[in-house]
């Protein structure tokens, strides 16, 4: 696997998140205890950005109908919402991100 720069840590301080413009598209990549974790910013739900969702510890929630991805892995933890009626929602996309010195990396194949 081959890793590029994506951002310098100083970018993305501990508890925020971050939308990337990539070849692969839109990133969002959260820093999460000093952690740092990749994920697609489209929601697999309806294509909401998740990176305009909220950050609670280390889940991030879709703004639009709800649906819920542990950051850690992109498992889905809560499938979305739309009136009183829920939907399943597959899991996130996520990628593997190392850090070398300052620079965060994410894996492409």
């Amino acid at each position: 696997m081959n890793y590029v720069k994506i951002a310098d840590i100083n970018e993305i301080p501990i508890g925020s998140k971050k939308k990337i413009e990539t070849a692969m598209g839109t990133i969002l990549v959260v820093n999460i205890r000093g952690d740092f974790y990749a994920l697609d910013n489209k929601c697999p739900h309806m294509g909401g950005s998740l990176g305009d969702g909220m950050l609670e510890g280390n889940h991030i929630i879709c703004p639009k109908h709800g649906a819920t991805f542990d950051v850690t892995t992109g498992k889905n933890v809560q499938g979305a919402k739309i009136a009183f009626i829920k939907a399943n929602v597959k899991d996130a996309r996520s990628y593997p991100l190392k850090v070398e010195g300052n620079e965060i990396l994410i894996g492409i194949e």
